[in-house]
């Protein structure tokens, strides 16, 4: 189909998984029948509907998480809304028609599938961290597991100049978060109360800022180990959606805790100027064809994946 006014149709090239879209298609988040899944996208222009400016036919882009905020802070229900693969049709689709504000441009030297990790995952870790907590050259950062954004959240930390703690269960994976730049690392399964260890590692500071994406199991442990007056960026459901708060540490800290749902399109610029500026390319563990995607499903499942796992079509 032609696009309509204000739309652009693009030939998708990529996608990749995420927690949100795995949600989907096992149900935990009730969709229209029919909905064609996946959030993450990036692709060429094939045709540029009327009134749009700034795209042209042949231009790289990649999809919005939210398409319908552009800018500002996250004030109503309607700028998070239409979220591709969930509220509308998504990018498990060779060709996409949708509105010119649903995508940007891409970093100039990414492929399809780097630019389709971006979206959801690295816009997650970079609001986290640069727009909430404001992060600064010198402070230190907790990263939690092996998962896109937190590796996303890891190399952007480490590109502002900061420290990173990371956090997994397999010491494999804890080797390679070092290599990325992880200074300090905890096995979370021989050290239950990691907060403590926290406290111990930075001299009874703790850190400034947590990317905490596990949920009610681990915030806890986040509150035992964020620093007075630290910034906990709060992503993720993984470990269920409530659950108890040590709330008079909390407030004893002078901590604060912010929800972070993914970010804007202006978010998204900034980002794709920092990622392009630092050279920064994201890890990607494993590559599907569109028609395998319930395999890569259970890669997802499993959690042995490490970094992001993307479909090429």
């Amino acid at each position: 189909a032609e696009p309509g006014i204000g739309e652009l149709r693009v030939r998708n090239h990529a996608s990749s998984l995420n927690f949100h879209d795995y949600c989907v298609a096992v149900g935990l988040l009730p969709t229209d029948d029919g909905r064609i899944p996946m959030s993450d996208g990036a692709g060429v222009i094939e045709a540029v509907g009327q009134g749009v400016s700034g795209f042209e036919v042949g231009d790289r882009v990649m999809s919005c998480f939210f398409p319908n905020w552009d800018d500002g802070r996250a004030d109503s229900i309607a700028k998070i809304s239409g979220i591709p693969g969930d509220n509308i049709d998504g990018f498990a689709a060779e060709v996409v028609t949708m509105p010119a504000a649903a995508f940007t441009r891409m970093p100039s030297a990414y492929n399809y599938e780097q630019a389709a990790t971006l979206p959801c995952a690295a816009l997650t870790a970079w609001r986290a961290l640069m727009v909430e907590a404001r992060i600064r050259p010198g402070q230190t950062v907790l990263v939690q597991g092996s998962g896109g954004v937190s590796i996303f959240a890891l190399q952007f930390a480490r590109a502002a100049g900061c420290r990173v703690v990371a956090t997994s269960s397999s010491g494999e994976k804890l080797e390679r978060l070092r290599e990325l730049g992880a200074e300090e690392t905890i096995n979370y399964k021989e050290v239950p109360d990691w907060g403590d260890r926290v406290q111990q590692i930075t001299s009874g500071q703790g850190v400034d800022v947590i990317v905490e994406v596990g949920g009610s199991a681990t915030l806890a442990q986040s509150i035992r180990g964020i620093a007075m007056g630290g910034h906990i960026s709060m992503i993720g459901v993984l470990t269920g959606f409530s659950g108890e708060v040590p709330t008079a540490e909390l407030f004893q800290k002078n901590a604060m805790v912010s929800g972070i749902t993914v970010g804007s399109r202006a978010h998204q610029l900034d980002m794709i100027e920092a990622i392009e500026a630092n050279g920064i390319e994201p890890v990607i563990d494993r590559s599907f064809a569109l028609d395998e995607l319930a395999d890569a499903f259970r890669l997802q499942e499993a959690q042995q994946h490490f970094g992001k796992i993307t479909l090429a079509f």
